[in-house]
């Protein structure tokens, strides 16, 4: 899972075995330069670029240059969410973010599996998103040291802090839009998951994700599906789940989850309805992502109502507390990446 979003030294001998193994996060990487205006490089590059006294270290796998990346954890965070959300967000919005990365990359160094005996996570979207100095500074050319100061302040007011529950780091999921509604996380890993709760989301209908539509022809559907079309595809039917996505779909005497059409049609949502034009079927989508967890656009939307990040915490992950992260899980030293005996 993801990222941003610590840290004094605690032992705690039976973390690694007492917190849940929760499922894997999928996110969606959104980064956007926003609208900036060009400033000069200071002679303080580092301090705008770089967090110091991080309390562990992350090893990285790069996969375009097969390499691993040691980078200190504020560092990473930082980075993370210069990657995962637009800049030009709230800078609440980025705090949230923010917390939200630092969450899932100590609890997966905790509890989580190794990419390999040198790497703890790769830089794609199968853990969280993570972009260098040099690959941000192509990225945002001009606008890199506004940019990154503003990161960088979202970053330092979170530091130290992880989001828990019953004393452990959650699992920070996050995603892009919502349709209106957050899901349940049971509703689309298949495991309830107490504080991933679904809740309004209304702020969402601002994003340009909030609406997609995806066309593919109906041999496509008979092929992707292993059915045969005998009618209408319109004579399908569905059931939704609390966050009004598709829970199942009946087409032509067979069962396919919403999770299973998103997937194997590459929707943006598993919030959809079908329309049958001719020989092409219509996929009409409302928001972008699982739907679990903390949206990226309904957080920005609550920043602008003047909502600070804790509040966008506490909503989208109910029942939640934000915690010291030196008095919630084993401190790690840097660059071992191993409790502290």
């Amino acid at each position: 899972m993801k990222k941003n979003n610590g840290i004094g030294i605690l032992a705690v001998s039976g973390l690694l075995v007492t917190i849940l193994v929760l499922p894997t996060l999928i996110v969606v990487p959104f980064t956007n330069s926003g609208s900036m205006e060009r400033v000069e490089e200071t002679a303080h590059k580092e301090q705008v670029t770089t967090l110091e006294d991080a309390p562990f270290s992350v090893k990285v796998w790069r996969s375009s240059s097969e390499q691993v990346e040691d980078v200190p954890l504020e560092t990473y965070v930082a980075r993370v969410v210069a990657s995962e959300m637009p800049v030009n967000f709230e800078v609440e919005a980025l705090k949230a973010q923010a917390l939200a990365a630092r969450t899932y990359i100590t609890q997966h160094i905790v509890q989580g599996e190794k990419v390999s005996g040198e790497a703890d996570v790769t830089d794609t979207v199968t853990h969280q998103v993570y972009k260098d100095e040099n690959e941000l500074r192509s990225l945002w050319k001009e606008n890199f040291t506004e940019n990154m100061a503003k990161i960088n302040e979202a970053v330092t007011a979170t530091k130290g802090e992880i989001i828990t529950y019953d004393h452990k780091p959650i699992t920070a999921s996050f995603f892009s839009t919502s349709n209106g509604y957050t899901e349940n996380a049971g509703d689309y890993w298949g495991q309830d998951i107490p504080y991933l709760k679904s809740v309004e989301s209304p702020w969402d209908q601002e994003s340009p994700k909030f609406a997609d539509q995806k066309i593919v022809t109906v041999a496509e559907v008979e092929q992707t599906l292993g059915i045969s079309l005998g009618s209408m595809i319109e004579d399908t039917t569905m059931t939704k789940t609390e966050g009004n996505r598709v829970d199942e779909v009946h087409i032509a005497d067979h069962t396919f989850t919403g999770r299973e059409i998103r997937e194997k049609f590459g929707l943006s949502s598993s919030d959809f309805s079908i329309q049958q034009k001719g020989d092409h079927v219509i996929f009409t989508t409302k928001g972008y992502g699982h739907g679990v967890g903390m949206s990226q656009y309904g957080a920005n939307g609550m920043a602008k109502t003047g909502k600070g990040y804790k509040d966008i915490i506490a909503h989208y992950y109910q029942n939640t507390e934000i915690s010291p992260l030196s008095t919630q899980t084993a401190a790690l030293s840097p660059g071992e990446n191993k409790p502290v005996n």
